[in-house]
């Protein structure tokens, strides 16, 4: 995963490929960029290979789609993250999706870059051991998951959280952001202890 300056880096080329109007070319670098991440997000919330796919398949579809109308109000990571937990919902949802799955939406060259986030991803989650404090983690419903994920895993700040968690990440204005970006602190505890509690009922905590 990048860290901070080369995550601005990204955004910075993106931006600049968004307003010289090169839509095709910033969705590649945007998935480039974030695609292993949020696909990795992805399963996290679904907890199925498949599903996964396909969320990520229609993710890639709303990025290039939603590109050209992005307002930059958040960060493009941000706003990604938004994208995937909206159609991972849709997803779970609507099984049809499946049949999708192997359709060219957008240039065929951004089919081509889903298809091998996808495939090295999951090569390098089989090889990862799952632990059983990940197999806790997975008994969370996918919205608890969710946050786990985007808080702990990716690190994401309480207001960005706010936004992605929302039905929009720019939908909310600052009043909103902070009273949901408050309720989630509160809800990330919960989930921390539920986590703790069920760890220890396992001898999985001293």
């Amino acid at each position: 995963m990048m860290n901070d300056s080369e995550r601005a880096r990204l955004e910075d080329e993106v931006r600049a490929l968004c307003e010289q109007g090169d839509h095709d070319a910033a969705t590649t670098l945007s998935l480039r960029g974030y695609g292993a991440e949020i696909f990795g997000f992805l399963i996290a919330m679904h907890g199925d290979e498949a599903a996964s796919e396909d969320a990520f398949s229609a993710f890639a579809e709303g990025l290039w789609r939603g590109l050209p109308s992005f307002a930059w109000a958040s960060t493009l990571r941000t706003w990604a993250y938004a994208i995937a937990r909206n159609v991972g919902r849709g997803v779970q949802r609507d099984a049809a999706l499946r049949e999708r799955r192997n359709e060219n939406v957008g240039p065929e060259t951004l089919a081509e870059i889903a298809a091998a986030i996808r495939t090295e991803t999951l090569a390098f989650l089989r090889t990862e051991k799952r632990s059983r404090l990940h197999e806790l983690r997975e008994s969370l419903s996918p919205e608890d998951r969710a946050l786990l994920v985007l808080r702990l895993d990716r690190g994401l700040a309480w207001n960005d959280l706010a936004r992605v968690l929302s039905d929009g990440s720019e939908s909310l204005d600052d009043a909103s952001t902070l009273r949901e970006a408050a309720r989630l602190r509160k809800r990330y505890q919960l989930v921390k202890d539920r986590l703790r509690e069920m760890a220890r009922e396992k001898g999985l905590l001293e």
